[in-house]
């Protein structure tokens, strides 16, 4: 064998200083499908970890549509959308997901995405073309999803957009700093529903800041669409908003079952992205097989059998804030069904983790960069497919295991 060359020394050395601050990930190979029970290393699991909120990944009725779509469209779509990949399937959801927020959004038109990270990459960095650049201002919450610091910091780059961080908890920086800004194109950032603690972003406060200070708000609703709203339509609907300067992108792989996300916004600011969104013009379209299947899942999310997912999810929040109560351990308030438990350390994160295992429960230990330094956790979500005897099981392990972490640190 050759001589170990610079950068393969180095890796070596980069990993190994993962592993001793116990931050590597390692891959689980899920032997099964999709659903509550999962098979992994032969193992049966209770997964409380998927965001796959109404249960719908492993449906009859959608793994027949996805079926249905492969035998009418075939399983690729051969190039780009502006190619000649955007197939009848590729249109109707488009129009379909449209008609889902025009109620919230004058003129709304839609475009579909293969992943949530390109939908989040394209609307940012394309929309920041609308002014030259240096004339752009992008205030972004602090705990965003990385897809959107990404495009966010893509947009820095590209069109020299100054960004500010605020906290979505307390805006009085968001708007003292905004009301002093003079550029052209002002943009306000933020999850819909953050990811790691489950709460949600004061939409309409920050909407009357974008009113005011004339900006555009992009609200990225990844872990509400499908699970908010009467309907599932999500966190406008959630809210009552109406607005003609909300940017909303929306996933498609989580609560409603498939892939895929989606942008949608009054009609010019979509044939914006056409021109300009580089994630949609140089990718290779999504299967519209995947679009056949979206347009099922829409049906039934909006349907009594979403309706009753949806009140199972409520009812399942409602148990864990009632019977789940910790000595030491955070326990963030959420209405949604993302509850994280903080313990700290990553370390106790990763022992609550390994103990969960061997007592047949699937929940990783989240720990930084994808959360802050110090706030180490277990990410806990539930599934309109578990049931209130699977959440209490999990209740009293999690209970024993806080007394046996307590114990041996003390």
């Amino acid at each position: 064998m050759s001589k170990p060359f610079n950068a393969f020394s180095l890796v070596q050395e980069q990993i190994a200083d993962l592993e001793t601050q116990l931050l590597k990930r390692k891959l689980r190979i899920n032997q099964s499908p999709c659903d509550t029970e999962a098979l992994v290393n032969h193992r049966k699991l209770q997964a409380f970890c998927s965001n796959d909120y109404l249960g719908l990944a492993n449906h009859p009725d959608l793994i027949q549509a996805l079926a249905e779509g492969a035998h009418q469209y075939g399983v690729g779509s051969g190039a780009s959308h502006l190619i000649s990949g955007h197939s009848t399937a590729h249109d109707l959801l488009e129009k379909r997901l449209a008609s889902l927020q025009s109620k919230h959004i004058p003129n709304a038109r839609a475009l579909f995405f293969s992943t949530g990270y390109l939908a989040n990459i394209a609307a940012i960095t394309g929309l920041a073309k609308l002014a030259k650049p240096g004339e752009v201002s992008i205030y972004s919450a602090k705990l965003n999803h990385a897809s959107l610091i990404d495009g966010v910091r893509l947009a820095s780059t590209q069109s020299k957009a100054s960004v500010t961080l605020f906290d979505h908890q307390q805006l009085g920086s968001l708007i003292d700093a905004i009301k002093q800004d003079q550029n052209s194109l002002k943009m306000i950032v933020t999850d819909g529903v953050f990811s790691m603690d489950g709460d949600i972003a004061p939409v309409q406060e920050l909407l009357k800041i974008a009113d005011q200070y004339d900006a555009l708000l992009l609200v990225d609703d990844a872990h509400g669409f499908g699970v908010l709203g009467e309907q599932g339509h999500g966190i406008l609907e959630q809210l009552g908003i109406v607005s003609d300067r909300i940017i909303y992108v929306g996933t498609l792989g989580k609560a409603a079952g498939v892939g895929g996300a989606f942008i949608c916004a009054q009609a010019p600011f979509i044939e914006w992205l056409i021109q300009k969104g580089r994630p949609y013009i140089y990718s290779t379209a999504t299967p519209p097989a995947i679009a056949h299947a979206l347009l099922k899942s829409l049906s039934i999310i909006e349907s009594e059998e979403g309706k009753s997912r949806r009140h199972q999810l409520h009812r399942l929040i409602t148990h864990w804030q009632n019977e789940m109560h910790f000595s030491h351990w955070q326990q963030p308030v959420s209405c949604t069904p993302i509850q994280p438990v903080i313990l700290g350390s990553n370390a106790h994160a990763l022992a609550a983790a390994t103990t969960l295992d061997e007592l047949g429960y699937w929940i990783p230990a989240i720990r930084p960069p994808t959360v802050p330094v110090g706030s180490a956790r277990l990410r806990i979500t539930f599934s309109a497919n578990h049931s209130i005897a699977d959440l209490q099981g999990l209740i009293e392990a999690l209970q024993k295991i806080e007394r046996q972490i307590l114990e041996q640190s003390s």
